[in-house]
């Protein structure tokens, strides 16, 4: 599985260290993992993380295969932890911790985002389904939860009778770098609204859009453009203006959420190098 056609690729190698002794008193092997830079004459060169490179004799690797690039920092976090970053976007938001979900609820917001549970691993909590119905029967009247497809949560849900609450395709939760999204974008005269760390950008009199700024990210939502006026531009506009917002108080990683069949959308943002982290969906009783 390794040849010259890994140059360029990050790869991992089993290697013999000539004229050293294993604890079997046998050959004595080591694995590297890093960047191929070269194969050739015999040799192959390896660079790993740390910057360092080694030359390798291709008589002493034992096997070796490509992996994965290693996923970036912004993506190691988890779906809970990235989830809990967006509580950001509703300064007027009011949870109270059930274990490790998190009930939420907006007094001035019917979103879905604001008024469920986010419910992404165990709760590690007693009763928490029985928590759940209690918290919500004194707000909304109707519990939501947000959880990972086909995840146990999912499931626990369901077996109580629950299923989709509406017939939207599934959340994708995308990242995306601010620098990179806005290489290359110009930023509209734009007006802006602020509350603290939150803004709402209007571009002319027919987009619109929200962001809001904690810890390193900014996180975008209610990107809006009037029908009449789509297909020109100003969804991007919006966002680009958005992301310059955050630049300016030192976001480096942008968050949205998006509908996974809103092509269009998906579109726009995948030009701007967003990728998905995760998927999530609601239910809520049937």
């Amino acid at each position: 599985m390794l040849g010259p056609h890994v140059v360029g690729q990050r790869i991992v190698v089993r290697r013999i260290l000539p004229g050293e002794t294993g604890p079997t008193g046998g050959p004595a092997f080591t694995d590297l993992l890093g960047t191929c830079l070269a194969w050739a004459d015999g040799t192959c060169v390896v660079q790993a993380e740390d910057g360092t490179t080694t030359a390798i004799a291709t008589a002493d690797i034992v096997s070796g295969k490509p992996v994965p690039p290693r996923p970036s920092t912004r993506h190691r976090v988890t779906p809970a932890e990235a989830q809990r970053r967006a509580l950001a976007l509703w300064p007027d938001l009011h949870t109270e911790p059930l274990g490790d979900w998190v009930l939420r609820h907006s007094a001035t917001s019917t979103a879905r985002r604001a008024n469920s549970v986010l419910a992404m691993g165990p709760s590690g909590a007693e009763d928490d389904y029985d928590r759940v119905l209690a918290f919500y029967a004194g707000r909304t009247g109707r519990p939501i939860a947000a959880v990972l497809p086909d995840s146990a949560e999912d499931a626990m849900f369901r077996s109580h009778g629950w299923g989709l609450e509406s017939n939207d395709a599934d959340t994708l939760f995308q990242l995306g770098s601010v620098a990179r999204a806005l290489r290359g974008l110009d930023v509209p005269d734009a007006a802006y609204d602020e509350e603290g760390d939150l803004v709402t950008v209007r571009v002319g009199d027919h987009a619109r859009g929200v962001a809001a700024y904690a810890d390193d990210w900014v996180g975008l939502r209610g990107i809006e453009v009037d029908p009449d006026r789509r297909r020109q531009g100003l969804g991007l506009a919006v966002v680009a203006a958005l992301l310059e917002w955050g630049a300016e108080r030192g976001a480096t990683t942008a968050y949205l959420q998006v509908l996974g069949d809103n092509a269009p959308a998906l579109a726009l943002y995948a030009s701007l190098g967003f990728t998905t982290h995760h998927a999530y969906r609601y239910v809520a009783p049937s």
